[in-house]
């Protein structure tokens, strides 16, 4: 399995898992893979103590930071968290705010504790994006990625001087090839089938484009992979390695809720949708009442990023206090059909490791015979 990528990170496979957990970073890596830790659902002071978490038990393994940074984003700026929350919150209009109100009523959530203000995600906003970038950077990490397009070329340059290397998704062959263009490093080409936010070309069509249109710049491979065999057949695409999302999301590292949980371990690969009702941008869930409601022609439609989040914030956070996986956010590629049980990462892993080794050398004897 090894490849080019191994050598560049000093890894054992080129096995690349993004999570925003830092227990299956650590054990990722800790088990000869590359963790990769979401940045985006924690604010810079919380970033900070995943972080340092992290460096303390990681046992020298090399680790990555992905960040959220669109080429569109509203204009806010803050002293603090609460500053942003509060622009953003004065950009929504009333309609929305009624219609969140109503579906709240509908489902009948539980209200919130006495004093808890709901938050929602300001880390694909601008300037938390770039604080995220900046506190990343004081860490030992070797690795930065872009979730949404190439990152700024300040970022991008930035991140070299600290000998750092970079990585972007692309959904489309030119998107890739414009990352080469900015300095990115690495490409991944993350295809329909993942979870999360995700274009419209699937895995089988769209890394072999990659591939060829940004060659020799390495491409990782994303979004329905989640066995040996799978991860074979991307390095036949032309991969150099995987990039594994919803794989971890079952584990027993992950920290998923029960609720959650439970949603992803009875749900069958025909179970998501691409939908903007979490984020503002189309992003592969498990869809449910609350995915159904916010499609509904009758209802005022999805903001954009980031609004959409922020208008959603305590609904999103009574939704996780109802346990109803009926309701729960469960972002998750179509891998979710094969995601039945809760194992550690090590043993996920070293399936993975094991069933590509199998999967290579009956081609091979195939190919002899």
């Amino acid at each position: 399995m090894r490849t080019p990528l191994c050598d560049m990170f000093g890894i054992e496979y080129p096995i690349f898992a993004f999570t925003h957990c830092r227990d299956v970073v650590a054990a990722v890596s800790k088990a000869g893979g590359f963790g990769v830790l979401g940045a985006v659902g924690f604010s810079p002071e919380q970033l900070e103590i995943e972080l340092d978490w992290i460096d303390d038990n990681i046992d020298g393994k090399p680790y990555g930071v992905d960040t959220v940074m669109p080429q569109k984003a509203v204009d806010v700026h803050g002293e603090s968290a609460d500053d942003v929350l509060d622009q953003i919150r004065s950009m929504i209009d009333a309609n929305h705010w009624r219609y969140v109100d109503e579906l709240m009523d509908r489902f009948d959530l539980p209200p919130l504790p006495e004093g808890e203000k709901p938050g929602g995600v300001i880390g694909w906003t601008d300037e938390v994006a770039h604080r995220h970038v900046e506190i990343a950077l004081a860490h030992p990490i070797k690795l930065i990625a872009n979730a949404l397009g190439s990152p700024p070329k300040d970022v991008i340059d930035q991140a070299h001087d600290h000998g750092v290397k970079v990585a972007a998704l692309a959904g489309k062959a030119v998107h890739a090839h414009r990352h080469v263009q900015n300095g990115v490093d690495i490409v991944v080409a993350q295809g329909y089938e993942a979870g999360g936010h995700t274009g419209e070309i699937s895995t089988m069509v769209l890394v072999p484009e990659v591939v060829d249109a940004v060659a020799p710049t390495p491409v990782l491979a994303a979004g329905g992979i989640g066995s040996g065999r799978q991860i074979a057949a991307a390095m036949a695409l032309g991969a150099q390695g995987v990039w594994l999302g919803s794989l971890w999301l079952t584990t027993a590292e992950s920290g998923s809720s029960p609720a959650v949980l439970e949603a992803y371990l009875g749900a069958t690969s025909a179970d998501t949708v691409r939908s903007r009702c979490y984020t503002g941008k189309p992003a592969r869930m498990l869809r449910n009442a609350w995915t159904d409601a916010w499609a509904d022609p009758e209802g005022p439609g999805p903001l954009g990023m980031p609004l959409q989040n922020i208008l959603t914030s305590e609904a999103n956070a009574r939704i996780a206090r109802s346990s109803r996986p009926d309701l729960q956010f469960a972002p998750v590629g179509q891998v979710v059909g094969r995601m039945n049980d809760v194992r550690p990462v090590r043993d996920v892993m070293y399936q993975l490791v094991e069933e590509y080794i199998e999967t290579t050398e009956r081609l091979h004897q195939g190919l002899e015979g």
